[in-house]
């Protein structure tokens, strides 16, 4: 018998604009208190981020454990576009629950696999730093199994459009500290970024 996991919505642009709208706030604050032109993020840098999560759109457990939500990003600055760079990419995350009861065991496991596209804002005069927000358009791959019944089902599985905000400060060039907000794996997401 296979238990109900958590809850798996598609992820959708409408309906998310309350949870989102602090987001955008700070962002469009931060866009607005500076004015200095940064090189922090040109047209050609390559970045790749690793990064641990918390908090999750993808299901939810009142028990049992869960894995902290794990990322990895690569982004391309492709197009230069007023006071800041258009950027192109990819993202892989994964996060998991388990749930264990007098022997038996209950696990669903959450793939995210998306391609991302983000605006760079270099309008900032503070250096190192490279603020930015953007779209992820996502397949969301959930996977199950138990040890009670020997089931392993893949169901669930979505596309989805997210969306984002971040901040990358470059302490010793080229490794750097990220924070990102958003959907993904995880809600908030904490990391070091390479640039190249």
């Amino acid at each position: 018998m296979i238990r109900a996991g958590p809850s798996f919505m598609p992820i959708k642009l409408i309906g998310m604009k309350k949870s989102l709208l602090p987001l955008f706030i700070a962002f469009i604050f931060l866009s607005l208190s500076v004015s200095a032109q940064d090189e922090t993020y040109t047209k050609g840098t390559n970045v790749v981020s690793a990064g641990l999560g918390i908090g999750s759109s993808l299901g939810s457990f009142t028990y049992g454990s869960q894995s902290p939500g794990i990322s990895l990003q690569y982004e391309h600055g492709t197009w230069e576009a007023g006071p800041g760079v258009i950027s192109l990419g990819g993202y892989v995350g994964i996060k998991s629950y388990k749930y264990a009861y007098s022997g038996y065991s209950y696990k669903w496991n959450y793939t995210v696999v998306g391609v991302r596209g983000a605006y760079h804002y270099t309008g900032f005069d503070v250096k190192n730093l490279d603020a930015y927000g953007g779209a992820m358009l996502a397949y969301n791959a959930l996977s199950y199994s138990d040890n009670y019944s020997g089931a392993k089902a893949s169901y669930g599985s979505t596309v989805g459009l997210t969306v984002f905000v971040g901040g990358r400060y470059y302490f010793a060039s080229p490794l750097g500290v990220f924070v990102e907000l958003g959907y993904g794996v995880s809600y908030l997401n904490v990391g070091l970024a390479l640039k190249f």
